[in-house]
């Protein structure tokens, strides 16, 4: 990422256990489920790769180029099964911003100047998505109220805490809030 690398390995760390945690749901949630919570995953990991800082070792050049593979496959997935559930979209525009900004990070990597590249329509565009669905997804549980269901995990899954649809929405609105960071950093 570039930016300050202080802010990048926070944004690292955070991405990074934000992935960890949909892996866990993974094996608690039902079956319809794990796929959401399988694409949430592959963004949280993807997410923690891009944002290292500039400085440090870590990933290497071809990285910008096998990033935008990976998410340009994930976004076929996303889209090709035209199921009408949102959630579905958002994968689909998540794996887009992630193509946009592997490409225009290694754009920059390439330039030399040390500084990411972009379009600003197309990044001002992807900010005003996500500023959005982090404020919806952080107001929406506020709305709900404090007195949430309490019920046990769905059927299939069992796995406590790590089951509980709180989770996934939560982890959500961290990796919407890193890739605020990361498209501001861009």
């Amino acid at each position: 990422m570039h930016g300050p690398p202080l802010a990048g390995l926070l944004l690292t760390a955070l991405c990074a256990g934000v992935a960890g945690l949909c892996l866990l749901r993974m094996r608690a949630v039902a079956a319809e489920e794990r796929r959401g919570a399988a694409g949430d995953a592959l963004m949280g990991l993807g997410m923690a790769a891009m944002a290292l800082p500039a400085g440090l070792p870590g990933p290497a050049a071809w990285t910008a180029g096998a990033l935008a593979a990976v998410f340009g496959a994930a976004f076929v997935r996303a889209v090709l099964p035209l199921r009408a559930a949102g959630h579905h979209l958002h994968h689909a525009i998540g794996a887009l911003a992630m193509v946009y900004m592997a490409v225009a990070m290694g754009a920059a990597d390439h330039g030399g100047h040390g500084a990411a590249a972009g379009l600003p329509a197309v990044t001002a565009g992807l900010l005003a998505y996500y500023v959005l669905y982090v404020l919806y997804g952080g107001l929406r549980p506020v709305a709900a109220g404090a007195g949430g269901p309490r019920g046990p995990v769905a059927a299939g899954g069992g796995g406590g805490w790590t089951g509980r649809p709180e989770l996934a929405g939560a982890c959500r609105v961290c990796m919407g809030a890193g890739m605020v960071a990361m498209l501001l950093a861009l």
